[in-house]
C-alpha cells in the first residue's frame, strides 16, 4: 500500500454532542485574595505559590468527567485541561497535539498517524500507540455509550484501529468518507494502564483522580463550587506559565458579573446585555468576541405533536428577529441561521423554508388541522438568561395564534436527559450545539435513529440523504445533497434555528497570551499553557 502525505489544511471543528448551558449552583469560593489583590490562597486555607487564574463557569462538570462519555461544555473544558487529542481542527486548520502528522493511503481509506515519542502521562508512564488504540476501541464499543461512537461506527462497518509500532497507528475507514479526518479528530486519549480493566467509564474511582497528558492536572474538586488544576511541569508543549487554574462555579449571572468586576475572578462569558451593564475599563477588564459556529434552536417533539402541519403552523407564529434583538442587541453579536448548518459554512443555504412570521397563515393552518386552542409545554434551562428571555417571547408570540404555552424552566442537565426519551413530558425545548464544518458531523442530531435526535421524528428520506452525502466525494454533488438535507429537515416543522451568536469573553487586563492560547468552540482556550498573567 502506498501513501501520500496529507498537505491540505481545512478549517474544521467537531464536537458530536449538544453543548447546553448552565448545570449547577455556586457555594464556596476556591480562592481568597491576599493583601496584594492576587488570588493565591485555597478555599481550605492552604497556601499555594505562584499565579492563579480563576474562570467563572455557569455549571458543575461533576466528578465523573471522562474521555468516553463526557459531552457537555463544562465537562469538555475539564477534559481539555487534563488530556490531549491526536489533533484538533480550528479556524486555522489542523493543530497537532499527540500526533505529529498523518499520511493517507492512495485509496483514501487508511490514515496513518505518527505519534510524538516525548510524551509522558502525569504519573510518569510513557504515552504510546497502545493508549490510542485502547481509547478509539473503547469509544467504538456501543456498550460504553461513547460521545463519538457515530464518528467511528457506520452501517458499512467500524473504523479499524491498528498499532504499527509504539509510535505509529493506522485507522482504516470502512468506506471512502469525505469527512474521515474530521471524524477521527478531537477524541482525547486516555491511559490504557489506568482504564484497561474498567467496565464503566462513567462511574469509577479513576475519574476522580485523572491521569492525563494535558497542560494541567486536576488537584481538587468541590461539588457545586470549583475545580482546581495545577500545572503539569512535564507538559510536552511546554510548562504552563500560570501555576493554578480554577474553574469557579457561579450559576447566577448577576453574581458572576459582580465577581469579575471586583477581581474575584479573571474570566467569564457574558451576554451582550450583561456586558453592556458592566464597567469594563474601570475594572481593568477587556472583552473578546469570537464565533463558535454555534446554532441555538427550538425543537418540537414529533412524538407529542405528530401532525406536521401543526408543527409548521407553530413555527410560522414565531419571530426569531425579535428574539435575537432582545437577547443579543445588535447584528454584530449574531448571525441568523436558516437551517441546521451555521452561516459561514460552505454548505449553508438560504434556499429553505425560513418560517418568517405570518400570524394569519399560522392561524389558518391550525384551524385546518383542527388544532385550535392548543396547549404546549416548553422546556428551557432556567439558569440561562438567553433561554429565559426566548421562552417568554415564544409564549407571547404563540399566544397571538391562540396557543397557550406552559413555561417549564429547570436544570439544563435534567432537561437534556429528559429530551433523550421520546416519551418525555415536553412538547418543545430550547438548546444549542456546536458541531463540525462537514455536514456529516451533524448526522448524530438529525438522522431518525441518531443518538441526539431529540425531535424524535422518523424521516427515511433524510437518513438516505445523509448516507449519500457521506459517501459522495465530488464537492459540488455533496453541496446539492446537503442542500436537499437542509430543505427536508426544515420541512418537518420540528427544527427552528434561532441564532448563531458570538461568544463574549470578559477577561482581566493582566491576562495575556490569548491569541497564542487560541479561542475555540466549546473549550474557550485550545491550549491554556499559553496563557500568561502579569
Amino acid at each position: 500500500m502506498t501513501f501520500k502525505k496529507l498537505k491540505r489544511t481545512v478549517a474544521l471543528f467537531c464536537v458530536s454532542a449538544l453543548a447546553l448551558s448552565a448545570l449547577s449552583g455556586c457555594s464556596k469560593d476556591p480562592t481568597a485574595e491576599d493583601t496584594s489583590g492576587n488570588a493565591n490562597a485555597t478555599a481550605t486555607g492552604q497556601s499555594t505559590s505562584g499565579k492563579t487564574f480563576t474562570y467563572a463557569i455557569a455549571g458543575d462538570p461533576g466528578n465523573n468527567v471522562n474521555v468516553i462519555t463526557t459531552s457537555d461544555r463544562f465537562g469538555l473544558m475539564t477534559i481539555k485541561m487534563i488530556y490531549s487529542p491526536l489533533l484538533m481542527y480550528n479556524a486555522d486548520g489542523i493543530n497537532w497535539f499527540l500526533a505529529k502528522d498523518v499520511e493517507v493511503s492512495d485509496d483514501n481509506l487508511t490514515y496513518t498517524f505518527h505519534l510524538r515519542d516525548d510524551v509522558k502521562w502525569s504519573d510518569g508512564q510513557p504515552f504510546t500507540a497502545d493508549d490510542v488504540v485502547f481509547t478509539y476501541e473503547a469509544m467504538a464499543d456501543e456498550k460504553n455509550g461513547g460521545w463519538a461512537y457515530s464518528q467511528l461506527v457506520y452501517d458499512q462497518g467500524t473504523v479499524k484501529v491498528e498499532k504499527i509500532d509504539d509510535y505509529t497507528v493506522s485507522m482504516t475507514m470502512p468506506f471512502v468518507n469525505a469527512s474521515a479526518l474530521e471524524m477521527l479528530s478531537n477524541i482525547f486519549i486516555m491511559p490504557k494502564h489506568i482504564y484497561e480493566n474498567v467496565t464503566d467509564f462513567e462511574n469509577n474511582e479513576f475519574n476522580m483522580n485523572p491521569v492525563g497528558t494535558g497542560p494541567y492536572v486536576m488537584s481538587e474538586y468541590s461539588a457545586g463550587s470549583y475545580v482546581k488544576f495545577s500545572k503539569n511541569d512535564s507538559y510536552f508543549l511546554g510548562t504552563p506559565d500560570i501555576d493554578t487554574i480554577v474553574f469557579q462555579i457561579i450559576e447566577n449571572s448577576n453574581t458572576a458579573m459582580l465577581a469579575i468586576q471586583s477581581g474575584e475572578v479573571n474570566a467569564w462569558i457574558g451576554t451582550p446585555s450583561e456586558v453592556q451593564q458592566m464597567k469594563i475599563e474601570e475594572n481593568n477588564l477587556k472583552t473578546v468576541a469570537y464565533s463558535e459556529g454555534r446554532v441555538g434552536y427550538l425543537m418540537i417533539n414529533a412524538n407529542r405533536i405528530k401532525d406536521e402541519k401543526v408543527r409548521q403552523a407553530l413555527l410560522f407564529a414565531l419571530n426569531r428577529d425579535e428574539m435575537n434583538q432582545a437577547c443579543f442587541l445588535t447584528a454584530e453579536n449574531y448571525e441568523t441561521p436558516w437551517s441546521f448548518i451555521p452561516p459561514g459554512n460552505e454548505y449553508f443555504t438560504e434556499n429553505v423554508e425560513k418560517y418568517e412570521q405570518n400570524i394569519e397563515k399560522s392561524k389558518q393552518m391550525l384551524k385546518e388541522a383542527g388544532a385550535e386552542n392548543l396547549k404546549i409545554k416548553l422546556g428551557f434551562a432556567s439558569s440561562d438568561p438567553v433561554q429565559q428571555k426566548q421562552a417568554v417571547m415564544v409564549q407571547e408570540q404563540l399566544q397571538k395564534v391562540g396557543v397557550t404555552v406552559e413555561l417549564a424552566g429547570g436544570d439544563a442537565t435534567a432537561l437534556s436527559n429528559a429530551m433523550k426519551d421520546p416519551n418525555n413530558e415536553y412538547d418543545a425545548y430550547f438548546g444549542g450545539y456546536i458541531m463540525g464544518i462537514d455536514p456529516d458531523t451533524f448526522s448524530s442530531l438529525f438522522e431518525s435513529t441518531a443518538a441526539f435526535n431529540y425531535m424524535h421524528y422518523d424521516y427515511p428520506e433524510i437518513d438516505q440523504l445523509f448516507k449519500q452525502g457521506r459517501t459522495e466525494t465530488d464537492p459540488e454533488k455533496r453541496k446539492e445533497i446537503y442542500t436537499k438535507v437542509q430543505q427536508a429537515i426544515q420541512n418537518t416543522g420540528c427544527f427552528y434555528p434561532i441564532t448563531s451568536n458570538k461568544r463574549i469573553l470578559v477577561i482581566s487586563n493582566n491576562v495575556s497570551g490569548i491569541e497564542e492560547a487560541k479561542l475555540v468552540p466549546v473549550y474557550t482556550f485550545e491550549d491554556t499553557s499559553k496563557l500568561k498573567m502579569n
